[in-house]
């Protein structure tokens, strides 16, 4: 089936172009729309953890299927307030740069990016790799009740944004990024500080290290 597919903002520049058509399996849905999007475009595949979709005049859910010649639109987060907050978890690479152009904000002072990145050695023992898993949705709420804490705290935020990655990450990967702009960078570090304080001590994410000799689950976060 036909579908198009119309981008805004930063996705049009970024793609050098404002519209595309589509040939999708009936039955597809939004996502599959996505990936045949950043196949075409795989510099877009950064902004997918920030990225709305419409269909019509309604905002769609990723599962959401399509109809022949439906016309799914593309947008970045939309500016102002805590509308363009983000809170996802996901199961792709993580990049410093998108958050922080996520969190960027005419009226904001300063931007804080904090990454948590997989080291090489747990109490001495060598890791192979790690493994995270989450109960997404419950991570999300939890995050972006951690977003709302942080508004009540801090006035001058502007616009925060979390993402925890899971799956298998490999050594130097970051597993967590989270940025937060503010009109001044005393309450962008406080913010961004209290964040991951808060995340490792109630969002449900577990991680299991992989050593040469075995492997143990922790959680939450653990250390």
């Amino acid at each position: 089936m036909k579908v198009r597919v119309r981008l805004f903002a930063r996705y049009r520049e970024a793609a050098g172009q404002e519209r595309l058509d589509l040939d999708l399996p009936e039955g597809g849905t939004v996502e599959s729309a996505w990936q045949a999007v950043v196949s075409r475009h795989p510099q877009l595949s950064d902004y997918r953890p920030y990225t709305l979709f419409a269909v019509g005049h309604d905002y769609v859910v990723p599962e959401h299927e399509l109809k022949p010649d439906d016309e799914l639109c593309l947008f970045p987060p939309v500016s102002g307030g805590s509308d363009g907050d983000s809170f996802r978890v996901v199961e792709r690479p993580l990049s410093p740069d998108a958050v922080a152009d996520a969190v960027a904000d005419a009226g904001a002072g300063g931007i804080a990016i904090f990454s948590g990145v997989v080291r090489n050695q747990t109490g001495g023992r060598a890791v192979k790799f790690l493994e995270y898993e989450a109960h997404a949705p419950m991570a999300e709420t939890k995050m972006r009740e951690i977003g709302d804490a942080i508004r009540a705290r801090w006035s001058g935020v502007r616009r925060i944004a979390m993402l925890h990655r899971v799956g298998r990450l490999e050594i130097g990967e970051s597993s967590v990024l989270i940025g937060v702009s503010a009109a001044h960078r005393g309450e962008a570090f406080a913010a961004c500080q209290y964040a991951i304080d808060t995340l490792k001590r109630t969002v449900p994410v577990w991680k299991k290290e992989h050593f040469e000799d075995g492997e143990v689950w922790v959680g939450l976060q653990g250390g």
